[in-house]
C-alpha cells in the first residue's frame, strides 16, 4: 500500500502544515528570531549579513567508461528511471564533469515514460529519450550506438538479432 493510499484510507495522517507567523519583521524568519536579535543576541550580526555556501558530497560510478577521440565517455546503461532523485542526480553529475568528459545514456527503451510524468493533451507522457535531450545529454538505444563504440561482429550476429528483437517484443 502506497503512502497516498494510506492517507486516503485513513491509516496514516497527513503531515501538519507549517504555521505561518503574522507580523514578522522583514529579514527575520520568525518573531522569536527578532526577539533574540533585539535582546539576548543584540551584539550579534543577523544571518542575512552572512551567507554560507555548502555542498553535499556524493560519488558516481558509471556503468561503462571508454576514451573516444580524445574524450572520456561515461556510458550509463538504464533500463528505466525509478524516481525524481535518481534522474535528477545525473543533471548534477553533468555539471561537475570537465569538458573532456561526457555522460551519455544507453536506454533499454528510450520511449518508456518517465516516472511521475504527467499525461499530455495527446495522451502521451515524457519519455526517457525526451528527458535526456531536454537536459543536454546524448543518448542511444542498443541498435543506435555508433559503430566505433561497439563490437560490430556481435551486432551483425544472429545472437544480437534474437536478443534485440526478443527484448522489444517483451516491452511492447
Amino acid at each position: 500500500m502506497t503512502t497516498k493510499s494510506k492517507i486516503r484510507s485513513g491509516l496514516r495522517r497527513k503531515r501538519a502544515k507549517r504555521p505561518v507567523e503574522k507580523n514578522v519583521p522583514s529579514t527575520y524568519d520568525s518573531n522569536w528570531e527578532f526577539e533574540l536579535h533585539s535582546g539576548l543576541l543584540k551584539n550579534w550580526k543577523h544571518h542575512k549579513a552572512e551567507l554560507v555556501s555548502y555542498t553535499v558530497s556524493h560519488t558516481y560510478e558509471p556503468d561503462f567508461v571508454r576514451r573516444v577521440k580524445g574524450k572520456t565517455i561515461l556510458l550509463e546503461a538504464k533500463g528505466r528511471f525509478w524516481d525524481y532523485s535518481e534522474y535528477n542526480k545525473y543533471i548534477w553529475i553533468n555539471k561537475v564533469l570537465d569538458s573532456n568528459t561526457e555522460l551519455v545514456f544507453l536506454f533499454a527503451n528510450p520511449a518508456a515514460p518517465m516516472p511521475q510524468a504527467k499525461r499530455r493533451r495527446d495522451g502521451t507522457k515524457r519519455s526517457h529519450g525526451e528527458w535526456a535531450s531536454a537536459n543536454g545529454f546524448r543518448w542511444y538505444s542498443e541498435d543506435s550506438l555508433p559503430n566505433e563504440w561497439i563490437d560490430r561482429k556481435f551486432r551483425n550476429s544472429e545472437n544480437f538479432k534474437i536478443e534485440y528483437y526478443d527484448i522489444n517484443k517483451e516491452v511492447e
